[in-house]
């Protein structure tokens, strides 16, 4: 993360590389820290700021003996971490290939044993930059950049302000594709963020709710005419507004180091409380938008190569204690050093970046209500069953109960019996009668009435059953078909 004069495999410094040679050399400041008594602590320049109102307490309570140890012991952390960073060329080449290998969606950790099919992962993993003016956004753009591209003698990439007092740098949102020919990572340089809250508010809730587009324009409020005519007319050239909205995945939070240093030495109490509370404000929790659920944004700190590594490590300790993240894990120092240990802490920090914009990655709608859809179904197939099971029972109970009130019962062949004789009597008056008026003869058709079971209940009830069972059976089958295409 900068710092360090580091000789590459063929034997050669880096030409740019960030020398110690005028900075206090790291074990002296290690030396010293280790040292209780307070005017050693200022000696060394151990002076962190006023953070909040605990640290203003007295010297002998315990508070503020267990505050200053696990400050110091922060601080000799970060200090070895800038040593750790010196690996050899072959380690950082390796790490260099997994980002140059990246797709979005490699390192999503698939939770609930859910498979990549399961996320909506995006075609582009978008990041963008923001940050206060002079903050060094372009450049860090141009920094990533050239570590990633072959050719070394490519021009740089954003336009980088020399001067921040002339404007705020960047008007327009830029994109810019890691590496040039890749389609996997976009850093987006945004215009640095306003001295007034809400302006700041509106910005990050357009972009992170609606997207960010190449070229869109950003214009304030304290922009005069002049400049919003112009930015307006620049703005209108053909081809240079982009219709196509990315979904921002991920916030980097750039500062300058110099800047925070100068404010926690020589700033006043209103100034200082004042510097802090935008920070604060835009990074932390009066702006959630810039935050992933639990994940905040990564922090990156510019123009260390102005700093010694103690100051360096000093604001990293004071950011951490403010803004309420780790220093050694989330806040990167990436000086304008052309070393391998400023290459290694840019790659350290897009791989965090990118793990975090995986992880916090969407599963798709349909996937989340899959256990819901596969229960519905297996229930609506259960009921059918069982309403046709319980149909057919009961139509095959009433066939039973009707043959067996209609078959013949003792006192229903004794009205037979009176019947047949009754006819016997009926026959012979019609045969004297016959006789008599010489009628011929006729043999009298006696049909007896057939106890039957009637098949009209029966036959409904089967092409009932029938009816369900064959109903049931596509239904099934496309309940199936609509869980295996959502799964």
């Amino acid at each position: 993360m900068g710092g360090g004069s580091i000789v590459s495999s063929n034997g050669k410094q880096h030409e740019d590389s960030c020398s110690d040679d005028d900075f206090p050399p790291i074990a002296r400041d290690t030396l010293h820290l280790q040292n209780k008594d307070d005017r050693e602590n200022e000696k060394n320049g151990l002076d962190f700021g006023e953070v909040n109102e605990e640290t203003a307490q007295p010297s002998n309570g315990v508070g503020f003996v267990v505050g200053e140890r696990k400050r110091l012991s922060i601080y000799q952390e970060i200090l070895q971490s800038y040593d750790e960073l010196k690996i050899d060329s072959i380690s950082l080449k390796q790490a260099k290939e997994k980002i140059l290998r990246y797709r979005p969606g490699t390192w999503i950790e698939k939770a609930r044993g859910l498979k990549l099919r399961d996320y909506d992962v995006p075609e582009t993993t978008s990041l963008i930059l923001v940050g206060p003016s002079g903050s060094g956004k372009s450049s860090l753009i141009n920094r990533i950049s050239k570590v990633f591209d072959d050719d070394k003698f490519a021009p740089t990439r954003a336009q980088v302000s020399y001067n921040s007092l002339r404007g705020d740098g960047t008007y327009f949102l830029r994109e810019h594709m890691i590496p040039r020919d890749s389609n996997s990572i976009c850093l987006y340089d945004t215009r640095s963020l306003s001295n007034k809250s809400h302006e700041n508010n509106e910005m990050l809730k357009n972009w992170m709710t609606e997207g960010v587009h190449h070229g869109e324009l950003v214009i304030r409020s304290k922009d005069n005419q002049t400049l919003t005519e112009s930015l307006k007319c620049k703005g209108n050239k053909k081809g240079f507004f982009s219709s196509k909205s990315r979904k921002v995945n991920f916030v980097i939070y750039v500062l300058n180091g110099l800047s925070v240093l100068n404010m926690m030495e020589n700033a006043d109490g209103a100034f200082k409380a004042r510097y802090i509370e935008e920070i604060v404000s835009t990074f932390n929790f009066n702006n959630p938008f810039l935050s992933f659920k639990d994940d905040k944004p990564v922090l990156v700190l510019t123009h260390g190569d102005l700093l010694s590594l103690s100051d360096r490590a000093r604001v990293r300790v004071y950011l951490g204690e403010v803004l309420g993240i780790p220093p050694t894990k989330q806040i990167f120092d990436i000086p304008e050093c052309d070393d391998l240990v400023t290459e290694s802490a840019i790659i350290g920090m897009l791989r965090y970046t990118l793990e975090h914009a995986d992880n916090n990655i969407p599963q798709k709608t349909n996937v989340m209500n899959k256990v819901h859809k596969i229960s519905l179904s297996l229930f609506m197939i259960l009921m059918m069953l069982a309403i046709g099971f319980a149909i057919g029972l009961k139509q095959n109970n009433s066939i039973t109960y009707v043959t067996q009130q209609q078959a013949p019962q003792p006192h229903t062949c004794r009205e037979v019996q009176e019947t047949l004789t009754n006819l016997e009597v009926c026959k012979k008056e019609l045969e004297t009668e016959r006789l008599k008026l010489e009628v011929p003869k006729m043999e009298p058709q006696i049909v007896l009435p057939k106890q039957e079971v009637p098949e009209e209940e029966s036959k409904e009830g089967s092409l009932l059953w029938f009816f369900l069972l064959n109903a049931t059976l596509p239904i099934c089958l496309v309940l199936c078909g609509c869980c295996v295409r959502s799964y």
